[in-house]
């Protein structure tokens, strides 16, 4: 069965550019289609000081993927473009724990699943701050279905 995500990906470091691509790329072959992609947008660090701008965007897909799955193929995509250790629990879709914010290469954001909701440690989504970011909200309300 085939299910609708939302993603949301960020680059601060190196070629943004190319890393957000390279990372729609990933997401495409280990997750499912990407079936609409938004534009790039340029905007400040949210919730931490530095001198590096983000491009953001948001991708929709088709995936086989149980929410699980997802995450750690976000994680996998994240680990392989250089953000963190492959097997770390990360924030990248906010479980319960402050997370540290901070400059990275790419960012994926498990935004929705369907019209799912799970609040688990691990697991969390709809994620829970994305009305709060508009660098969340601008790509996603770009390519809505």
């Amino acid at each position: 069965m085939k299910h609708i995500v939302y993603l949301g990906i960020g680059s601060n470091l190196g070629d943004r550019e190319q890393l957000l691509r390279q990372a729609i790329m990933e997401i495409d072959k280990q997750v499912g289609s990407v079936v609409r992609q938004s534009a790039f947008l340029e905007t400040e660090p949210q919730g931490f000081a530095s001198t590096h701008t983000f491009l953001n965007a948001a991708v929709c897909c088709e995936t086989d993927l149980s929410p699980r799955q997802l995450l750690s193929a976000t994680q996998h995509i994240e680990w392989m473009l250089g953000k963190r250790p492959q097997h770390a629990t990360g924030h990248a879709v906010a479980g319960h724990q402050a997370p540290a914010y901070h400059d990275r290469p790419v960012d994926i954001d498990i935004l929705m699943y369907d019209d799912l909701t799970i609040d688990t440690p691990e697991l969390t989504i709809p994620h829970p701050r994305m009305q709060e970011r508009d660098f969340v909200m601008i790509p996603l309300r770009e390519i809505m279905l």
